[in-house]
């Protein structure tokens, strides 16, 4: 028996310094990023199909409206937090997906980190230039 719980679905997911708020919602399949379309938002192809990986997985594409808000980090870190919110959301709207999520990775957190500036170096590796003279 499908648990579908109410109307709306939230899930929050991160990657590195970047932090999607999802909500989802039954649909026509929109997808929104931060007031803009998937594809305006998210200009790479790969982006676009890190996005939409859990809801092509669970066959829900076309069933669901997905509001995203995300902020932090580059084009690829929102992305990949955009899939971990979705994944997310989609286990509160139906608590039985959760084996076709685990499947392909969707429900972990990607544990590496933006590395820290080390002391004396321009950046978390760079250093300075060398000078003969």
């Amino acid at each position: 028996m499908s648990a579908v719980a109410s109307e709306e679905a939230l899930g929050t997911g991160r990657r590195k310094t970047s932090v999607a708020r999802v909500r989802i919602k039954p649909g026509s399949g929109k997808i929104t990023v931060n007031g803009r379309e998937l594809t305006e938002f998210f200009r790479i192809v790969q982006d676009q199909n890190a996005v939409t990986g859990p809801l092509d997985h669970c066959e829900l594409r076309d069933k669901v409206d997905v509001k995203i808000l995300v902020d932090g980090g580059g084009t690829t870190g929102q992305a990949g937090a955009c899939t971990q919110g979705i994944a997310r959301a989609l286990l509160k709207h139906d608590s039985e997906l959760i084996e076709k999520l685990r499947e392909k990775n969707y429900m972990s957190r990607d544990s590496r980190m933006k590395e820290r500036k080390k002391y004396g170096l321009h950046g978390a590796r760079r250093g300075t230039q060398f000078s003969k003279r």
